[in-house]
């Protein structure tokens, strides 16, 4: 999507020939759309500029960069730093979504979410009606699906195996 930005600070997308907000931008943003904003005078790419307005007036983002770090990479004014910064912020991003998508995939073998949907009488993976009769709480946890994925297997051989040392170095 093309965005041109006016001197009053305006915005105007091109593709759907309409004014638009800042909030518009990002929602467009957040479904899956790829932003260029440029200068409708000059035409000069915003796109770094406006992307980072709305990142640090978004939601936290006085948490993402805080005062005093925005203070002190101002002062070093070092090209070298910006651009090991960016590839650090990247790269940490990248596996903060690895973890997060892993952990995701635990959720089915997650025994909380299992009590706490029969506690609050909610169907759990097609199982039981809601009622006003209590739903039973298993006292044990059903072992994973014979099908898990063979990553899966090797974590939990794996975190088998630290068990063991830690056992043996208790001893």
């Amino acid at each position: 999507m093309l965005v041109k930005k006016y001197g009053n600070r305006r915005l105007y997308d091109t593709d759907s020939s309409r004014y638009i907000t800042l909030e518009d931008l990002t929602a467009a943003i957040r479904g899956g759309a790829e932003a260029k904003v440029v200068d409708a005078k000059t035409g000069t790419d915003l796109t770094q500029a406006t992307l980072t307005q709305i990142i640090m007036e978004g939601r936290g983002g006085d948490k993402i960069l805080p005062a005093p770090l925005l203070h002190q990479l101002i002062r070093l004014g070092d090209d070298a730093l910006a651009d090991f910064l960016g590839r650090y912020v990247q790269a940490a991003l990248e596996l903060y979504l690895t973890a997060k998508k892993t952990t995701q995939s635990f959720m089915p073998f997650n025994p909380l979410v299992a009590l706490t949907q029969f506690a609050n009488n909610t169907p759990f993976g097609g199982w039981g009606q809601s009622s006003t009769q209590p739903v039973p709480v298993p006292t044990t946890v059903p072992p994973p699906p014979p099908s898990a994925p063979d990553d899966v297997r090797q974590l939990r051989k794996e975190l088998d195996e630290l068990k063991g040392m830690l056992r043996k170095r208790k001893k």
